[in-house]
């Protein structure tokens, strides 16, 4: 089974926007998507239940003090992609930890953000696996302030060289990139 993300939803058909505020819906969107799948596996509440709620009570999340509004597409796209594909994603993150680490030791928020981030680097290709990381351990720092978003960004690394090895070795040989 493939899934796909795609990058925009149907307010982004009204008005151009400029890449800045695209970037800045995307990651409302991964915000909101981590805080959907901790919600869903904190209440085992279903997922469409959850993405039903996002969509009528939830306008977006704030990042870097201000509202940001968030593309709802992308969004439902990770939630549906990671609660289809958790156990496919579930051992492909096992194969990357400690040998004395599991998935049910992680937190749930971890949990959440190494999914979101491991479906993103196998089905959103559209994405450059650096910005991928860059965003989820961006995202790790807002709820963390100790070691996670380190280990998040070295679960990620080890994943995005497996699973995008060409794009991987010819970043790492180029300057960083920008974010999406």
């Amino acid at each position: 089974m493939t899934s796909s993300i795609q990058g925009t939803g149907k307010e982004d058909e009204a008005a151009p926007e400029g890449a800045e505020h695209r970037a800045m819906r995307r990651s409302a969107a991964r915000l909101a998507a981590v805080q959907a799948l901790y919600q869903i596996e904190f209440t085992d509440t279903a997922a469409e239940t959850v993405l039903s709620e996002f969509r009528a009570h939830r306008q977006g999340g704030v990042l870097e003090e201000s509202p940001a509004k968030t593309d709802f597409k992308k969004f439902e796209a990770i939630v549906s992609g990671v609660e289809a594909r958790r156990q496919e994603l579930d051992a492909r993150i096992a194969t990357v930890l400690a040998k004395d680490w599991s998935m049910e030791r992680l937190g749930s928020v971890l949990r959440a953000i190494l999914r979101s981030a491991t479906f993103e680097l196998m089905a959103g290709m559209d994405v450059p696996a650096k910005v991928v990381i860059n965003e989820y351990v961006d995202l790790t720092h807002a709820f963390f302030e100790g070691s996670e978003p380190g280990f998040v960004n070295g679960v990620l690394d080890r994943l995005a060289h497996e699973l995008r090895a060409p794009e991987m070795q010819k970043a790492d040989h180029e300057p960083p990139a920008s974010s999406e």
